[in-house]
């Protein structure tokens, strides 16, 4: 990339997801990390798939305004609830799927769909993830 617009920086000290910390640099975010119960820790505090999923739900439902408004399609309501998986590889790691959950009030499902693919193809997270995470967009209307 050559225009940065923001670079958010963020710092993870001591055991990183397994009772680590992470903080923002402006300290606006300092967090206890813990590995969830269901991948054999103790869970009670927050993990980094977590931190994804809020980051991701919360920039993908600014995308799908933004585009809403370019495409002048007035929403009665809209909620993005992003769930991010940690799936195990055939080659013994680890890597990542996520399903964007997306509801909107107001709108045919034909405009529906057609909003969240351009969301999807605005949004930065669903940008850096593209071809390396899979992704489905669970699109409803109300």
């Amino acid at each position: 990339m050559t225009d940065i617009v923001y670079a958010g920086v963020a710092t993870s000290t001591s055991e990183g997801r397994a009772g680590g910390r992470v903080q923002t640099d402006d300290g606006l975010l300092d967090l206890t990390l813990a590995i969830p119960k269901e991948m054999g820790g103790p869970g009670g505090a927050t993990n980094p798939e977590q931190l994804f999923a809020a980051g991701w739900s919360a920039c993908f439902h600014s995308a799908l305004k933004a585009v809403a408004a370019q495409q002048k399609v007035e929403l009665a309501s809209s909620t993005v609830i992003a769930e991010v998986s940690v799936e195990k590889t055939p080659e013994g790691g680890f890597g990542l799927s996520a399903t964007l959950h997306i509801d909107l009030a107001g709108v045919e499902q034909a405009v529906a769909d057609k909003l969240s693919e351009a969301a999807h193809a605005m949004c930065p997270y669903s940008n850096a993830t593209r071809g390396n995470v899979p992704v489905d967009l669970d699109v409803t209307v109300a």
